[in-house]
């Protein structure tokens, strides 16, 4: 049984998308568990993902409500009765809180599984909220029998925040695929986009902790130092609308794309991919960049230097505007290098962030488990 709180567009839902799919189906009963997602986000499932079946929950989306919670509590509790499964895995933190405690109050004998797709204990929430996430988090992780991070770094900040021990914390990076790329010409075409010039991709959610502001800080630098560059934006969020005013208002030569549920032609548009966040757990972005051969230029944060080699197979700087800006300066000056660290980051990528090896370990992880004494 796999529950998530809502499988908005975003990495957590192209994972479980992915083992959802990937599953060996002569083996497993394998079902997902999900809610609505809110007005203002798309929905994986209704606009990509529209082969895999999902069972809705009312109230499990991103909105806390104490009714909606307690609906969507009693739902899953009835689900699991019902169901009777053997795992029951958790992804998100209100899927994680919801679905662990229905476990327990079902009495069902279902192995406990969680995964952090991101960190939450930087740039989520406030210091009150944070405490009470971390504290909520270490209970619920007593009655966990294992915990999974998708990067390192996550892992080790919430086993240094007392969440869970090493023994129950294992590394479950994430594994994608991409279909065939169109071609470079069809791709900007398609998105009415200059072919003229190089291209630059943000490509994700809209919203406070990708820093789109940091994004058009660096933009606007771009411009000022009169390199030839454009960017485009491939995402929704609640931000988007305010970005669209500030590159009309500066004239900034950024194309709003809107969310794309085609990323084989985001990703043929691009020449690099630039990841400007204040957090994260793995990005997928720019794993979907190495697997298609693009440099990127990142942040430090989160696992970033566990999907992007320094100098190797990217660029990683500080949150500076302007080293992000130097950066970019650079691979848009070096034609050889942006070859060199694109074709270095497709060899890497595809041996560690394939969705093969994403739904081998899940089914690994699951067989030992359950070979394994479980509790309630």
């Amino acid at each position: 049984m796999r529950i998530i709180a809502r499988m908005n567009v975003g990495g957590p839902a192209v994972q479980v998308s992915g083992l959802m799919r990937g599953f060996n189906s002569a083996e497993f009963d394998h079902r997902l568990y999900t809610g609505f997602c809110a007005i203002d986000e798309a929905d994986y499932l209704d606009s990509v993902a529209t082969d895999i079946k999902a069972i809705r929950i009312d109230g499990l989306g991103r909105r806390v409500s104490l009714l909606g919670d307690i609906r969507a509590f009693l739902s899953l509790v009835k689900a699991i009765r019902e169901f009777k499964p053997n795992i029951i895995h958790t992804h998100t933190a209100k899927a994680g809180f919801l679905g662990r405690l229905a476990s327990l109050v079902s009495l069902q004998k279902s192995v406990r599984v969680h995964t952090f797709h991101g960190h939450l204990l930087n740039g989520y929430f406030g210091s009150f909220k944070r405490t009470l996430v971390v504290i909520a988090e270490k209970s619920l992780a007593f009655i966990t029998q294992q915990l999974l991070a998708v990067g390192d770094k996550v892992r080790q900040d919430l086993l240094e925040a007392g969440i869970g021990s090493k023994e129950k914390f294992g590394l479950m990076p994430p594994g994608l695929a991409i279909g065939n790329l169109p071609s470079k010409n069809d791709a900007l075409t398609f998105l009415g986009i200059n072919n003229e010039r190089l291209q630059c991709a943000f490509i994700g959610r809209v919203t406070q902790i990708k820093r789109p502001d940091r994004f058009l800080n660096v933009v606007s630098e771009i411009k000022k130092r009169n390199i030839s560059l454009d960017f485009f934006m491939a995402g929704d969020g609640e931000l988007l609308e305010v970005c669209r005013e500030r590159i009309i208002a500066e004239n900034l030569p950024v194309k709003v794309l809107g969310w794309q549920s085609n990323i084989e032609k985001v990703l043929s548009a691009a020449d690099i991919v630039v990841l400007t966040s204040d957090n994260e757990g793995t990005p997928l972005s720019l794993i979907q960049a190495g697997i298609v051969g693009l440099p990127v230029v990142s942040t430090n944060v989160g696992s970033v230097p566990e999907v992007v080699q320094d100098g190797a197979t990217g660029l990683i700087t500080s949150l500076d505007v302007q080293e992000i800006a130097d950066a970019l300066e650079k691979l848009v000056t070096d034609k050889a290098l942006r070859a060199h660290l694109g074709s270095a980051a497709q060899k890497f990528t595809l041996a560690n962030f394939g969705v093969q090896r994403l739904v081998r370990d899940h089914e690994e992880l699951y067989k030992k488990l359950l070979s394994s004494p479980t509790t309630i």
